[in-house]
C-alpha cells in the first residue's frame, strides 16, 4: 500500500486564515494529507473564532509552538481544537513533521 503524500504548512502569521483553510481543502480534495506547524503570530491564529472550520477539516497533524504561545500570554488556555494532549510542541517537533512531508509550505 502505497502512503498518502502530505503537505507540511508552516503558519508564521495571523493574517491568512481563509488562505489556510482554503489550502486544506484543496489537498484534501486531492487526497494528500495536511500536517501544520503554528509558530511566530501564526499562534495567535488558533485564537480566532473562525480557527474552528480549520480544526474541523482535521489535518493528520497540527502543533503549535510552546515558547510563542507563552510569550504570547496563552499559557493556561486550552490547547486548540484538532492538537490534542500534544499539542503544543517544541520546533524539535517542527523538524520532525518536516521530515514527514513530500511538500512544504510557508504561510
Amino acid at each position: 500500500m502505497t502512503e498518502k503524500e502530505t503537505l507540511g504548512i508552516f503558519v508564521t502569521t495571523n493574517k491568512y486564515l481563509d488562505h489556510l483553510i482554503g489550502i486544506v481543502k484543496a489537498a484534501k480534495k486531492a487526497g494528500k494529507e495536511t500536517a501544520i506547524f503554528f509558530s511566530h503570530n501564526g499562534a495567535l491564529m488558533t485564537q480566532d473564532p473562525k480557527y474552528k472550520e480549520l480544526a474541523d477539516l482535521a489535518p493528520e497533524e497540527m502543533a503549535v509552538c510552546n515558547v510563542r504561545w507563552e510569550e504570547l500570554g496563552l499559557k493556561g488556555q486550552p490547547i486548540p481544537a484538532g492538537m490534542g494532549e500534544k499539542g503544543l510542541a517544541t520546533q524539535s517537533r517542527h523538524v520532525s513533521l518536516i521530515g514527514k512531508c513530500d511538500r512544504y509550505l510557508v504561510l
